[in-house]
């Protein structure tokens, strides 16, 4: 078995901003090198401004690294993906939304998401390792369509069962199972092919 490497942890959050009680938060603190990607307060909707913060925080970073990625943040993630050369170890990409669908009220429409650039939701094979935890209740993408993402993306699909989406709204602070999966991608590995 290949020895666990100690990469930065970048946590790429979604349209929401990270609150203290979501596990994203909660990780970094128990991580030794972990970084929130901060979301552009300029242009809270564009998916542009967003990737290009992921880059710049990506660029920041010598050595090895591990994406963890929440809704918006998977879909930030596999746009930067695609224009992306930097090798990453892997990603755990956590519950990602369907923003090709019509989302429950209270969410921006398919029309505004479509204008800030999300749409299409690529569906490239990922240049690196990857595990995408999905919910089976998730209001904000059925399961279905979620598996069909992750096997475009390449991807290890894990089952959560039913976790709403996986943050403090559906009851869930700290989630043990990310430090698990952080490891699993933190194994020194062959590096990506781009």
């Amino acid at each position: 078995m290949n020895p666990i490497v100690n990469p930065t942890v970048l946590l790429v959050p979604g349209l929401a901003p990270t609150t203290v009680d979501h596990w994203q938060y909660l990780l970094a603190q128990r991580l030794p090198k972990a970084r929130i990607v901060e979301p552009p307060a300029y242009a809270p909707l564009s998916r542009e401004a967003r990737t290009a913060a992921l880059d710049a925080t990506v660029s920041a970073v010598a050595g090895p690294i591990v994406l963890v990625a929440h809704s918006a943040g998977v879909l930030t993630t596999v746009h930067w993906a695609q224009q992306s050369t930097r090798p990453i170890l892997g990603a755990l990409l956590a519950t990602p939304p369907d923003f090709e669908l019509p989302l429950p009220e209270g969410f921006p429409s398919r029309e505004e998401l479509e204008g800030h650039g999300w749409n299409p939701i690529p569906r490239q094979r990922l240049p690196f390792p990857s595990i995408v935890a999905a919910s089976t209740n998730d209001a904000l993408a059925p399961f279905r369509r979620v598996a069909g993402m992750a096997e475009a993306w390449g991807a290890r699909l894990v089952d959560l069962g039913p976790v709403g989406h996986l943050n403090p709204a559906s009851g869930f602070g700290r989630w043990p199972d990310a430090e698990g999966f952080v490891n699993d991608l933190s194994r020194t590995q062959a590096a990506p092919i781009h």
